[in-house]
């Protein structure tokens, strides 16, 4: 890809690029984790859900890298709030790959799902507020039975596609889409995501494309965190994984400290999503 402009906006607040050297030794890195996981699991090969966005894709392009195409098997998983581009471009990255992929809708299983809450008229408000919310993450936690079903059956474990943007700020179902036995890409924040990806050649126009976890209809990642990734990127890199201070950080970025205070309430109240579910402190030892 040669308008790098694509990966890093003008506007963007830190250049967290790699240097090339460095984006050769993170392939191989990563390449070399997933085929180490493989093995370790005694397992033939991996599966992963393709949804058409970039981490999925880079995760995709890794894989094969690592495993081959007879060991990778995509799967898409459409549902009623999907678009239609969206799902033709998880098809297409499976079928420029040469891996095997399966289409498997996921709109009955969650109407089955809505049809056994207990309120009578949950299908009618299936789209307000608690609900929505709440049936996005039902459909991201389909996905994930669907992976793990499919992996179980095949003796192959499941790949994760989450990057450390999303770890970082819990932009994740709990359950659903970290339900996963690895993370290839999740030491890798946004903007290094999409650099890796135009370098192993993922098509421009998936390197550039909105980030959207599609839980509903017109949802966007970024409308839902409050922030573009860039400026996420940013103030993760500098004040929680770095050293600045609050106030440091706002003026090396020249963010706001509402912007920063933001990044540091998604980090903190998803703490729990980053740890093993909580047990009292043993009585005796």
């Amino acid at each position: 890809m040669s308008d790098e402009s694509v990966i890093l906006e003008e506007s963007a607040p830190l250049d967290l690029r790699l240097s090339e050297a460095e984006l050769a030794a993170t392939r191989e890195h990563v390449t070399a984790f997933v085929e180490s996981v493989v093995e370790d699991a005694g397992a033939d090969g991996a599966v992963l859900g393709l949804s058409g966005g970039i981490d999925s894709t880079l995760t995709a392009h890794l894989a094969v890298e690592a495993l081959g195409t007879e060991r990778v098997h995509g799967l898409v998983m459409p549902s009623d709030v999907n678009t239609a581009d969206n799902m033709s471009d998880a098809e297409r990255v499976a079928r420029d790959l040469g891996i095997d992929y399966d289409v498997i809708d996921i709109g009955p299983i969650f109407d089955a799902l809505v049809e056994a809450f207990p309120e009578e008229d949950a299908g009618e408000r299936i789209d307000t507020d608690p609900l929505r919310t709440a049936a996005g993450n039902v459909r991201v936690r389909i996905r994930g039975v669907l992976n793990y079903f499919v992996a179980n059956a095949e003796n192959r474990i499941v790949l994760g596609t989450g990057n450390r943007s999303e770890a970082l700020t819990g932009y994740f179902t709990k359950y659903g889409d970290q339900a996963v036995d690895c993370n290839p890409i999740g030491n890798l924040y946004k903007q290094q995501v999409r650099q890796l990806a135009a370098h192993v050649g993922v098509d421009d126009d998936l390197v550039t494309k909105t980030p959207s976890a599609e839980m509903w209809i017109g949802q966007t990642d970024e409308a839902e965190m409050g922030l573009g990734y860039d400026t996420l990127d940013a103030i993760l890199a500098l004040h929680v994984d770095g050293p600045l201070s609050k106030s440091a950080t706002v003026r090396q970025l020249d963010v706001t400290p509402e912007q920063v205070d933001r990044v540091v309430d998604l980090y903190e109240r998803s703490a729990h999503k980053r740890a093993m579910p909580p047990a009292p402190d043993p009585l005796y030892r």
